[in-house]
């Protein structure tokens, strides 16, 4: 039984419901409709904890969906589950190929930068300093390059940039 079948709050109903509708009146081909069945089921598998059954959805929508930004959305999740995971390598790359796909993606950018920041900090309690200031101005690069794209977000990442002195502006909008 898909997953969206087993929904059992109001929320996830409603939500199976509208997305079966639209699904339904989209004028877009099968392939498309089965691959957006695809990636709600790994949307509600992914809420719910369960990133094995997400990622098993997820890549069947993303060998279903052929239009690029669509895909990118796909990839996107799925590096969100392997950064639930803890497997930054395997999330950074999904989140480049989501960029690669589609490059106006300031959360994309925001989720590497968070990703870099973190390697910074455990190189820096590792004692390895220098691995520590690349990843920091990977994250330096990573987060100006979305803020440059969402300005009004991302607040805490342009309040580090200034005091790390990695700013390169004052006022990104």
């Amino acid at each position: 039984m898909p997953r969206t079948q087993r929904n059992d709050n109001f929320i996830d109903k409603s939500f199976t419901v509208m997305a079966d509708l639209i699904l339904k009146v989209l004028p877009t081909n099968r392939k498309s409709k089965e691959a957006f069945a695809y990636y709600r089921d790994g949307m509600s598998a992914q809420a719910d904890g369960e990133y094995a059954e997400a990622l098993e959805n997820y890549q069947e929508a993303l060998t279903l969906e052929e239009d690029p930004i669509d895909r990118s959305f796909i990839l996107y999740n799925i590096a969100l589950v392997h950064t639930s995971n803890g497997d930054h390598q395997t999330a950074l790359d999904h989140y480049l190929q989501a960029l690669d796909l589609n490059p106006k993606m300031p959360q994309a950018l925001n989720n590497i930068a968070v990703i870099h920041h973190f390697l910074g900090q455990r190189s820096e309690e590792a004692g390895n300093d220098d691995e520590a200031e690349r990843h920091y101005d990977q994250a330096a690069e990573y987060w100006t390059q979305a803020i440059r794209l969402a300005p009004n977000n991302y607040i805490e990442a342009q309040n580090w940039l200034k005091t790390t002195g990695r700013s390169k502006v004052d006022v990104y909008f």
